[in-house]
């Protein structure tokens, strides 16, 4: 029988997984634990922490493994995790991913860069990086981003069944979906083996950070502005959805822009800017200047829009949104 590694003071292993709203992380701790209880005999308990939020919107799942001995009545979300899976690394801007690790914790993150960078982006004080290009891999196989994160969760979890799991994506896919079954496998396999760690020791006379509570509001009866004024509301200005970009983002050609306007109509966000010029004729007309990557979700549906190609679908690259951004100019309202 299957041995956890460590275990808290409960006597549970818990895992905690941090995305956004369709990567896909709640099947993959579903499946997660489906691994663990059904493959290796342990007690264990799945669930996910999200609201009616849509997609691209922050998203935490929750897994729990025991012994058969020790019954699961705790049910609150994972504050102390064993193991953390960032499916999106620019979650780190707007949450605070890697809250209540311990010094032994492993971070695993979707990404391109190396564990040096990561470590610094996050804040990182101690622990082992994971590092796994989960978006690239998906992308090359046409496969989803959960997969190969699945895979390098079970490099961390070797006390689960590798092969019971390839049984587990089989039975989910195969009835419905035939032609998913290999290319899933694929991904899963890649996930694990790609993986690359490395470990950062506590320097002396730091210590860990104390965890801090994801669900509590900044603003509270003691914190709220003087009439409890709402001064950063979800469709506000100030809101920055740079996060909820899976992988992919347009890109803008303005050689080839006839200014049709078509990508601002199919645009749910308003990314695009335009100024007034006049054209070869001195008319008036309006011009695009860009996009404002602040607002830009990833969605591509101005890329299927563009009657000229000016737009195109190409995988992000860090720093390119915060280059090629073409800021709104706004008429800020001012206080005499």
């Amino acid at each position: 029988m299957a041995i956890l590694p460590k275990q808290n003071e409960l006597g549970f292993f818990e895992i905690r997984l941090e995305s956004i709203g369709g990567l896909g992380a709640n099947l993959a701790g579903k499946m997660l634990a489906e691994a663990g209880v059904v493959g290796s005999g342990f007690n264990g308990v799945s669930f996910s922490s999200y609201g009616s939020e849509k997609k691209g919107s922050p998203v935490k799942a929750h897994i729990r493994f025991c012994d058969l001995e020790t019954n699961i009545r705790d049910t609150t979300p994972v504050e102390r995790p064993h193991i953390v899976g960032v499916f999106h690394e620019n979650l780190s801007k707007t949450v605070n991913v890697i809250s209540g690790i311990y010094e032994d914790t492993v971070v695993l993150v979707n990404s391109s860069k190396t564990s040096e960078q990561l470590k610094d982006k996050m804040k990182l004080s101690a622990g082992t990086l994971a590092v796994v290009d989960a978006t690239g891999i998906a992308l090359e196989e046409n496969n989803r981003v959960n997969m190969a994160m699945l895979g390098g969760l079970f490099r961390l979890c070797d006390f689960l069944d590798f092969e019971h799991m390839k049984g587990i994506i089989r039975k989910s896919l195969e009835k419905k979906y035939p032609q998913a079954v290999d290319p899933a496998l694929r991904t899963f396999q890649r996930g694990y083996d790609e993986v690359r760690f490395q470990t950062f020791a506590l320097p002396e006379g730091i210590a860990m950070p104390q965890p801090t509570r994801w669900d509590v509001p900044s603003l509270g009866y003691l914190t709220q502005p003087l009439g409890g004024m709402i001064v950063n509301p979800g469709n506000s200005v100030l809101k920055d959805i740079s996060i909820s970009r899976q992988g992919m983002m347009p890109h803008f050609d303005e050689e080839k822009c006839i200014h049709c306007a078509a990508c601002d109509t199919a645009c749910p966000d308003f990314c695009f800017v335009w100024e007034e010029q006049p054209d070869k004729k001195g008319r008036p007309q309006m011009f695009l200047q860009g996009i404002d990557y602040q607002y830009c979700k990833g969605c591509l549906k101005c890329v299927v829009a563009c009657p000229t190609e000016a737009l195109a679908s190409e995988r992000e690259t860090d720093g390119y949104g915060e280059e090629h951004r073409v800021p709104h100019k706004f008429n800020w309202a001012a206080a005499n």
